[in-house]
């Protein structure tokens, strides 16, 4: 009795713990070895990119769907120049925040990438599915490239699928 206890206790607290999504497949944090920034920066351009990804699509009707893994891409790709990435926000179809994957703000060097990945089975986000990254610069020249990438295989038949940032917010001053 002791024993179903305590396995029913461990469950309970497991289903309460959100998993670290900057948690890979593998166990590892792929966070680990980019540079985080203590204090706040000073930028002079700051900019809001929304990123389209799809955890699924719809095949042959409305009732059958096809899961993809989504990979959020963000590059840096300046010679010079850092970006600051001050979040990633995932959001849901109906516009409700699933996941926020930044507690710092990351520093990107220059030539430097960074990728999330949306798991195949992870259907969360629906075929309305996106991110949201709020990102600063020093010189408002730097132009890093957003990409949403979606690919799955089922059987003989593969899909793959290329989605682009977009600005919604750029601003030249402090925010």
């Amino acid at each position: 009795m002791r024993l179903i206890y305590i396995a029913a206790s461990l469950s309970l607290l497991m289903l309460g713990c959100k998993p670290d999504p900057n948690i890979n497949q593998t166990g590892n944090n792929i966070l680990e070895e980019q540079t985080f920034m203590d204090t706040p920066i000073t930028a002079g351009f700051y900019d809001t990119i929304y990123i389209p990804v799809y955890s699924d699509i719809y095949s042959k009707s409305k009732d059958v769907k096809f899961n993809l893994t989504a990979t959020l891409s963000i590059r840096n790709s300046s010679l010079f120049d850092s970006v600051f990435i001050e979040n990633i926000d995932y959001y849901d179809s109906k516009g409700v925040m699933v996941r926020a994957y930044l507690e710092k703000t990351l520093l990107l060097k220059p030539m430097q990438s960074i990728e999330y990945v949306i798991e195949e089975d992870d259907t969360l986000g629906g075929t309305g599915a996106n991110f949201i990254v709020n990102w600063a610069a020093r010189n408002h020249q730097v132009k890093p490239v957003f990409h949403g990438v979606m690919i799955s295989t089922h059987g003989q038949q593969g899909i793959s699928f290329l989605t682009e940032g977009v600005s919604i917010s750029r601003r030249d001053s402090i925010h």
